[in-house]
């Protein structure tokens, strides 16, 4: 199986150096480039063809939000995870509507950004569970707002067959933000328990990440919008 080949952007020298040298000890991956800004790491991409593009957000230039965009068109191979500093709501919601595969603080456990680097290969979105949160309550501003516009069209509702009670209520807590630990200490099962039912949950509802997963909960009424 061949290594997942990555690209570096970041505007920071030492800190791309401190990631590669950190991807470097993970036989699984392969940094084939750096870049310091997002007009090379938009260049790197077109010409180096990455499976993942670590980037930046706020970087001098050209931006890892306009970065994102271009890649995205150019490059649709390539999944690009935003690694930042940014906690904004904003920044989450417009790189991945940019088309970023994920989102990701700096401050990140090395294990779950291993992780993220290669459930992004796969295929799967991810965001970093301090930003689950603000999300979800993004998406549901925007759903207030596609229904003060357009009040006669109902949010469709999930077909309550697919999923058994046990897995409405799991998937209640990820639209919540909530980690398969906390689901466990909450519900009083084994977190083995939740992972095997996140699964079928996502299976059942042809989804492939549990970001997917809460924005769906969201969107179909399972966690209701707030009021303010």
């Amino acid at each position: 199986m061949h290594p997942i080949r990555v690209l570096i952007v970041d505007d920071h020298t030492l800190f791309r150096s401190g990631l590669k040298s950190l991807l470097q000890r993970h036989e699984e991956f392969e940094v084939i480039g750096e870049a310091g800004d997002g007009l090379e790491g938009v260049k790197r991409a077109k010409t180096l063809k990455p499976e993942v593009v670590l980037l930046d957000l706020h970087m001098p230039g050209m931006s890892g939000l306009e970065a994102v965009r271009i890649i995205s068109e150019d490059v649709p191979e390539a999944r690009v995870l935003m690694l930042t500093v940014s906690e904004d709501e904003e920044d989450l919601l417009q790189t991945l509507r940019a088309g970023a595969s994920g989102y990701l603080l700096k401050n990140v456990e090395t294990e779950f950004l291993v992780d993220a680097i290669r459930r992004a290969a796969e295929g799967e979105s991810v965001v970093a569970q301090q930003m689950m949160s603000k999300l979800i309550h993004g998406v549901r501003q925007s759903i207030k707002t596609r229904e003060q516009g357009s009040p006669s069209e109902p949010i469709g509702k999930p077909d309550s067959e697919r999923l058994s009670p046990r897995e409405k209520e799991i998937l209640g807590c990820l639209a919540r933000g909530e980690s398969n630990k906390e689901i466990a200490r909450l519900l009083d099962v084994a977190e083995s328990t939740v992972k095997i039912h996140v699964q079928s949950i996502l299976r059942k509802l042809n989804l492939t990440s549990r970001v997917q997963a809460a924005v769906y909960a969201v969107e179909h009424g399972i966690v209701p919008a707030e009021n303010n």
